[in-house]
């Protein structure tokens, strides 16, 4: 009987190991993701950044022609 018990003590342990294991690849996927999509929202950002600044170009040139138009009185 101890024997039995041995085994299913090894059993139990061995799936505990694999359980261990593939949870350790699944964490190192999920930091490489992770950094993927540090990566990703860096360029976002800066994307952004380029946006904003040509909407602020593009408002400042319209302003300037509005302040060319004559106005009514």
């Amino acid at each position: 009987m101890s024997l039995e018990l041995l085994e299913q003590l090894e059993s139990r342990v061995q799936n505990a190991l694999d359980t261990m294991e593939l949870m350790q690849l699944e964490l190192e996927e999920e930091r490489q993701r992770s950094g993927e999509m540090a990566i990703q929202q860096q360029r976002l950002e800066q994307e952004n950044q380029q946006l904003r600044q040509q909407l602020a170009a593009w408002h400042s040139k319209v302003e300037g022609l509005l302040g060319r138009l004559p106005r009514e009185a």
